[in-house]
C-alpha cells in the first residue's frame, strides 16, 4: 500500500474543512469517529458503496479533519480532534454540537 499524505496544520483551511463536513454522509463520519479512537474503513457504518465511502474519507482526509494509518493491509481512520483544536480552535465541538441536535 503506497503512504497516505496528510495535510499539515499550516494547510488546513477553513473553507475546505467546512466543505467537506457539508455533505450528509461525511458528517455522520466525523460524528462516528468523535466517539470512536480509531476505526477501520469496514466499521463505518455509511449507507453508500465502498468507492463511494473512499471518496469521502479522501475528502475527509485532504480537508485535514481526519489522519489514515496503515496497518498491514487495513487503513485505520481517526479524527484529528487535537490538530484541529489547535489550528481551528472550537470549530469542530461547535459543527458536531449543532449538527447532534438536529439530529435529535
Amino acid at each position: 500500500m503506497r503512504a497516505v499524505r496528510h495535510p499539515s496544520l499550516e494547510e488546513i483551511q477553513v473553507t475546505d474543512v467546512l466543505h467537506a463536513l457539508s455533505d450528509p454522509v461525511r458528517l455522520q463520519i466525523v460524528r462516528e469517529l468523535a466517539c470512536r479512537e480509531e476505526c477501520c474503513c469496514n466499521g463505518l457504518a455509511a449507507p453508500v458503496s465502498k468507492s463511494t465511502l473512499s471518496h469521502h474519507l479522501k475528502v475527509l482526509r485532504e480537508a485535514g479533519l481526519t489522519r489514515t494509518r496503515v496497518e498491514g493491509n487495513q487503513r485505520l481512520i481517526s479524527l484529528r480532534e487535537d490538530d484541529l483544536e489547535r489550528h481551528l480552535p472550537g470549530l469542530l465541538p461547535s459543527v458536531l454540537g449543532v449538527s447532534t441536535a438536529r439530529a435529535s
